[in-house]
């Protein structure tokens, strides 16, 4: 298995490239638009053929690049099952695997951060943990029907219970931090260890944070499956 771990800048969002070298077929997890140049070139690098773009929810600071890679490759576009997206290829249910080669991507339903998102646990042996779970953190709980109680039940009933050796990757970073694992959240993670249900809630609605800059233009956009970068495309 290959899995590369792609960063974009401006909104400290990973991108992840998972591909089976020995078929040649590909996945990208939760691509950033302004990134989309980026990711085809190294799927033409390695000599891959993308078979899925992949949103772990329905994001507010940044367009996913979905929608372009879909209009350029002919990919399926993958987003979580209730999420408010019509024009998805595939509303990927709990439990279900997109399988990419001979490796396995199952969802995993860890809704808190939004109302639908979805972790992949890949191959086994790795876990992409969108904005559920961060290294020593989390995702914030304050908008699009999130929930605090929901996000840690999910984090404590379906991603800890992955095992401790499996590896975390997340879906944004703001510490220079890359990956972790599922044993190293459990025990040094701020926001969770040594905290009740309650004390987490209480934790979680204590945050004061802005709002993300691209909300206004990033939600509506990834509902269309990111329908404002195929007019940008166009346009070019």
């Amino acid at each position: 298995m290959w899995l590369r771990q792609l960063f974009d800048r401006e909104t400290w969002t990973y991108t992840y490239l998972i591909a089976d070298p020995a078929t040649r077929e590909a996945a990208l997890v939760d691509p950033v638009l302004e990134q989309v140049e980026r990711d085809l070139q190294l799927l033409q690098e390695l000599g891959l053929t993308l078979r899925y773009s992949v949103d772990t929810h329905v994001h507010a600071d940044h367009i996913t690049g979905t929608g372009k890679l879909r209009a350029l490759t002919g990919c399926l576009g993958v987003v979580p099952a209730g999420a408010q997206v019509d024009c998805a290829d595939w509303l990927v249910q709990d439990g279900e695997v997109i399988q990419v080669g001979a490796i396995p991507i199952q969802a995993i339903a860890t809704p808190g951060h939004t109302d639908s998102h979805m972790a992949y646990w890949v191959n086994h042996t790795h876990v992409l943990t969108g904005d559920a779970l961060f290294i020593r953190g989390c995702g914030r709980t304050d908008f699009q029907s999130g929930s605090a109680g929901t996000l840690y039940d999910s984090i404590t009933q379906r991603l800890f219970t992955l095992g401790d050796e499996v590896w975390v990757y997340p879906g944004h970073d703001y510490r220079g931090q890359t990956i972790s694992t599922i044993g190293e959240e459990k025990r040094w993670n701020p926001r969770l260890a040594g905290r009740s249900r309650q004390e987490f809630i209480d934790f979680m609605n204590s945050l004061d944070l802005p709002d993300p800059q691209k909300i206004m233009e990033a939600v509506p956009a990834n509902q269309q499956c990111g329908q404002v970068a195929r007019v940008e495309m166009l346009g070019t």
